[in-house]
């Protein structure tokens, strides 16, 4: 099952367009695929890992779409007096205006609107977290964007992402059949299984892009 991108071809959300009640049922229902089938509780169980209590830390979170995951660090860091500042980049100017409204609450939080790949940050960070938007990109520009992610971090790197098998596009179908069924949802979803790499291709690219002493599964 080889991996199917054409670069001509986007998912409806990464298309520019105006702020839209059906761009917020997709961000919403993003926001419940992250919560419910373990991307917060990803994020989660590797901060308890890595950041100590009492300690400061600053984070780039890159593709960060409805920003649910950088507030979930700040609501994981606040309940243990972690002090987490967290710059978040995307480059769809709607998807960045719905995350700023949601977060209003989350002043740790500063919005980019960027290109990712060529995004000129403002400091060195102990986390550069990506989450669910490698497949958004070539082979080339997906390696590029580990590299970035290896290159703009002093620490620590979290790099998460579809794996390209027959369970996740069965997963995927029978979810926006049933679940999710806006047609936005349905669309990128259903690309999105296509377009994911596998276990393999994944460890190849970090290997591209230089990424060493990785943990992988």
């Amino acid at each position: 099952m080889s991996r199917e991108f054409d670069e001509h071809i986007r998912e409806l959300m990464d298309q520019p367009q105006p702020v839209s009640a059906e761009l917020e049922r997709d961000l919403a229902n993003l926001v419940s695929l992250n919560l419910h089938f373990g991307a917060h509780r990803l994020i989660r169980r590797f901060l308890s890992g890595w950041f100590r209590p009492e300690r400061a830390y600053r984070v780039l979170d890159l593709c960060s779409g409805a920003g649910d995951l950088p507030r979930t660090i700040i609501d994981w860091a606040r309940e243990r007096r972690i002090t987490v500042r967290i710059d978040a980049v995307d480059a769809n100017a709607a998807t960045l205006e719905m995350a700023k409204r949601w977060s209003a609450s989350y002043p740790e939080i500063d919005w980019h609107q960027s290109d990712v790949l060529t995004f000129d940050p403002p400091h060195e960070y102990d986390l550069v977290h990506c989450s669910l938007a490698l497949h958004h990109f070539s082979d080339a520009d997906a390696a590029l964007l580990l590299k970035r992610c290896r290159e703009l971090t002093s620490r620590y790197a979290l790099v998460t992402d579809l794996v390209r098998d027959t369970a996740t596009k069965l997963g995927i179908w029978l979810l926006t059949s049933l679940v999710y069924r806006e047609p936005m949802t349905v669309h990128d979803a259903r690309l999105s299984a296509r377009r994911a790499f596998s276990f393999g291709e994944m460890r190849s690219l970090a290997t591209a892009a230089g990424w060493e002493n990785f943990g992988h599964g």
